[in-house]
């Protein structure tokens, strides 16, 4: 091959470029993507809501829980350090979407309603919503039907898919909403409530943290539910970077070393 006729090959190829409409910078600019902002940032900003145990609790100026650890493995993987940013559960989809933080973490329901503003990983744990009680009230409460009475009490923390669920299926119960999500099981054991609705990882958590609460029936929960992690809408180069992250601490053991820890 000539010179002049490499010459002739790259005019051809611009003409056609011009042709289409693409200028010299567009096509020298590649996708923007989150996976490249974070590298070049150095950290990976992580929105928690640091109430929610076995995944994510606020303590001593610090978080702990299964997915405070998975978060540091995801920015190791990252190349980064894990940055936690303090958000609640109703301020979720509103922080996502002002980019205050690229990833959520810590015990997210995956919702279709969710869904429709942003991206979840692959799920990481099949959940779903079970019933927490004094344990003299656990044959009492077994389905939804026997929890849904006028007499009964029924506390929830809000914004988060417990009162969503709760909301939907509970018609006739005393509903009421309790603002801190660390300390609304004592209101179980105090005698102001008659249980609570959670996910039942956490109701089996709780029933070992605090004696005199009971489970009732975690394993055959009265819904099926998923979790994974909060990404920006949109960004499916970021999306199959945590999904592949996500994959491989669950073939080595990691994930379940970490989970483990915390649950076991």
């Amino acid at each position: 091959m000539t010179i002049t006729t490499t010459f002739k090959g790259l005019t051809v190829g611009l003409g056609l470029a011009v042709g289409l409409g693409l200028s010299a910078a567009a096509l020298a600019q590649a996708p923007t993507t989150q996976l490249d902002a974070i590298q070049s940032r150095g950290a990976l900003q992580v929105c928690t809501t640091g109430d929610y145990k076995p995944f994510t609790l606020a303590k001593d100026g610090s978080y702990e829980g299964i997915d405070i650890e998975l978060a540091k493995s995801l920015a190791k993987a990252l190349g980064v350090e894990a940055k936690f940013v303090q958000t609640k559960w109703s301020d979720l989809l509103t922080d996502m979407g002002s980019g205050k933080c690229d990833v959520a973490m810590g015990g997210i329901s995956v919702t279709l309603d969710r869904q429709k503003k942003v991206f979840f990983s692959a799920p990481y744990i099949v959940n779903g919503k079970a019933p927490i009680v004094r344990c003299a009230d656990k044959a009492k409460f077994q389905t939804i039907a026997d929890i849904d009475k006028p007499e009964t009490r029924v506390v929830v923390n809000p914004g988060g898919t417990n009162e969503r669920f709760v909301r939907a299926n509970f018609k006739k119960a005393d509903i009421r909403v309790f603002p801190d999500n660390v300390t609304i099981f004592d209101e179980i054991l105090a005698g102001r409530a008659d249980l609570m609705i959670s996910e039942s990882i956490e109701t089996k958590v709780q029933e070992k943290a605090k004696p005199g609460l009971c489970a009732v029936n975690p394993d055959e929960p009265l819904q099926y539910g998923e979790m994974g992690y909060m990404l920006p809408r949109g960004d499916a180069t970021f999306k199959a970077f945590v999904d592949q992250w996500l994959h491989l601490a669950k073939a080595t053991g990691e994930f379940a070393g970490i989970y483990n820890q915390f649950v076991k």
